[in-house]
């Protein structure tokens, strides 16, 4: 029995329902996309000045935003069941659905015009189809797929290309290597989280990957795909990205990673907790790579 939203909002400060509505946007995981397109932006060669690189964050950020208050827009009902999400905006009631969609409408008209005008349409169409294939693809698929955990990967991993097109205009070996790098990452990344979080998920009615295929088949991919990383995150020295520092950091960061990913094999108790200390160590691995990356990249 699903939880029904409140129907009739009681009156609250601006500044309340201001910070409901940049809540839509999801920030903390905004912040992340937009490091990981500076990055791309960072790394490319050719070109670069202020003007581009604030129109490339400004728009990445709005369609971020956009995407994410359209996600919780379509979720309202199944973010009610679930306890990490019930005190989300639209499901405890503090704003009315249409507010969400509106916001997740009218961003895009502004942001996708402003980067094919200020980057190009390169960085622009991209924007498009992390948009769309986030919002019309994976939102959707999680309520019917385990498999949505590839199709979400694909809007994820698209900021750091559209920082690359961003400054060469074209789609080439060097910015498919970042996608490939980020595409890759999600996967252990995601793995984690829906294995922790397996019951809240099940709460929802949402097929990921753990609630259909169970713990064990969870943890082998989640070691797989870490070990995965390693050859895909030293792609990019071939490719002249990054530097020893950076081959040294990779080897380094991706066999910590698979080496702990690889112990999930043989957990018999406290699988949430292996889950949850797995969760946290991708995203130590993705900031600790991305800084190695920076530093030793052109």
């Amino acid at each position: 029995m699903q939880v029904p939203i409140a129907e009739v909002l009681q009156p609250r400060s601006p500044l309340a329902v201001a910070r409901d509505v940049v809540a839509l946007g999801k920030p903390r995981l905004a912040s992340l996309v937009l490091c990981t397109t500076a990055g791309g932006y960072w790394l490319a060669p050719g070109h670069r000045d202020a003007r581009t690189a604030a129109a490339l964050l400004a728009g990445t950020a709005l369609v971020v935003g956009a995407a994410n208050a359209l996600n919780e827009f379509l979720e309202r009902d199944v973010d009610a069941l679930m306890r990490r999400t019930r005190d989300r905006p639209l499901p405890a009631g503090r704003l009315d659905p249409s507010v969400a969609l509106a916001v997740g409408l009218g961003l895009p008209c502004l942001a996708l015009p402003a980067l094919a005008l200020l980057t190009n349409g390169v960085t622009a169409s991209l924007a498009a189809l992390a948009l769309f294939s986030y919002v019309v693809l994976y939102t959707p698929m999680k309520q019917r797929s385990s498999l949505a955990l590839f199709v979400g990967a694909v809007p994820g991993a698209i900021p750091p290309l559209m920082g690359w097109t961003a400054v060469t205009g074209r789609l080439d070996a060097g910015g498919l290597a970042l996608f490939a790098l980020l595409f890759c990452w999600q996967l252990p990344h995601f793995l984690a989280i829906s294995m922790y979080l397996k019951e809240d998920y099940a709460r929802g009615g949402l097929r990921v990957f753990a609630v259909v295929h169970g713990d064990r088949a969870t943890r082998t991919w989640a070691a797989a795909t870490s070990l995965l990383l390693i050859p895909v995150s030293l792609l990019l020295l071939p490719l002249e990205l990054a530097g020893p520092l950076y081959g040294l950091a990779a080897a380094l960061l991706g066999g910590g990673l698979a080496g702990y990913g690889l112990t999930g094999l043989w957990q018999r108790g406290a699988a949430n907790r292996w889950a949850r200390n797995f969760f946290l160590l991708t995203l130590a691995y993705l900031t600790l790579l991305f800084a190695a990356l920076l530093v030793s990249g052109r």
